[in-house]
């Protein structure tokens, strides 16, 4: 996927308790495919498919439930001309989708932090990787954000994760940083991070 001029990136979340739809897209398949059509209809160049919600306070949900929220949708969008991304952070679920096809992009708010995600991506040559910062995990990760100097602390976290992504071989050009506005920071946090 070029990024010589800026992409949008429609979300499709299935998750019942989504901060952004409030679970109305996770109700069954045809009203996630529906609202994935729209979103390209409305402009998205990407299309990114998530099935645990990391809104602040939000509690885990098992493998098994993940992979059933997004494989029946990922398996038809994968046949679409279009970029697909999927959001998770988990290895199993990295894994499952990459061998089932169809993915373009893991954009993981972990940063593949899980155990076995580097290498699985440095196999994968032609997926893309989105690492993004978060202090904490989506459960406590508002709680009580604090840092010394956010953006250099942001930018260490990143640098080390695209670091370790490249020495495992995961190609430069394959992974965009993401510095994770509202995710374990307070506004002025992400204040200071645009600017």
């Amino acid at each position: 996927i070029a990024l010589d001029k800026p992409k949008i990136m429609g979300i499709v979340n299935l998750t019942p308790d989504s901060f952004s739809d409030g679970g109305t897209y996770s109700q069954n398949v045809q009203i996630a495919l529906a609202h994935a059509e729209q979103l390209l209809k409305d402009g998205a160049d990407i299309l990114d498919i998530g099935g645990e919600s990391t809104r602040p306070g939000s509690d885990d949900v098992s493998l098994e439930e993940e992979w059933a929220r997004v494989q029946p949708v990922l398996a038809e969008v994968g046949k679409w001309n279009v970029p697909v991304s999927l959001d998770t952070r988990r290895t199993v679920i990295m894994e499952k989708a990459l061998a089932q096809g169809g993915v373009d992009i893991i954009n993981d708010v972990a940063a593949l932090s899980d155990e076995g995600a580097v290498a699985l991506l440095a196999q994968q040559p032609k997926t893309g990787v989105c690492l993004m910062h978060m202090q904490g995990l989506p459960k406590t990760m508002q709680l009580n954000p604090q840092y010394q100097d956010v953006v250099e602390e942001v930018a260490r976290y990143l640098k080390a994760r695209a670091t370790e992504c490249v020495q495992a071989g995961i190609a430069p050009e394959r992974i965009t940083l993401d510095p994770g506005f509202g995710f374990g920071k307070n506004l002025q946090h992400n204040i200071t991070l645009i600017k």
